[in-house]
């Protein structure tokens, strides 16, 4: 019993790090010539067959699922050794912007945030004030917030000047 190898149906080596341009280019080619749309009519079995391996092979999942499918069938069932093991980049600490915001206060525009501050929450307290108890005042006050959030940016960063 032959197992489906769609590396061979595209004409590509068995290998699982093709890039998604190897793969593509590979398809096209075979498409092109033998597409059922064709005036000579193609050869849609073919064209069947790459395309199924096309889908198959058109992530670098799948093209690692189907390398480990045909080093299973070329081995009676066992994986040899050694196995590709991808080892991912250990995690960034998401507390490290907190940590820093102290001295990027310190060496952006402090007096400008300072003011920009104070203006936010002036605004949130007259709105507030304005419509009190309306549905529509806390989803003002954060979009007041969130405004400031965002653009506070451009104060914690130094002055072109420094």
């Amino acid at each position: 019993m032959t197992t489906f190898n769609p590396f061979e149906a595209l004409g590509l080596p068995t290998r699982p790090d093709l890039d998604d341009d190897q793969v593509h280019a590979a398809w096209r080619a075979i498409a092109k010539a033998t597409h059922p749309d064709r005036p000579d009519g193609g050869d849609p079995a073919w064209y069947a067959q790459a395309s199924a391996a096309y889908a198959q092979l058109n992530s670098p999942w799948g093209r690692s699922e189907a390398y480990a499918d045909q080093l299973d069938a070329q081995h009676g069932g066992t994986i040899p050794l050694p196995f590709i093991i991808h080892v991912p980049a250990p995690a960034r600490p998401t507390w490290r912007p907190l940590r820093l915001l102290p001295a990027r206060v310190v060496h952006g525009r402090p007096l400008r945030l300072l003011i920009r501050s104070a203006v936010t929450a002036l605004l949130c307290l007259a709105v507030l004030a304005l419509i009190p108890g309306q549905p529509a005042a806390p989803l003002d006050v954060a979009g007041l917030i969130g405004f400031f959030v965002l653009t506070a940016r451009a104060d914690l960063a130094p002055p072109p000047s420094r």
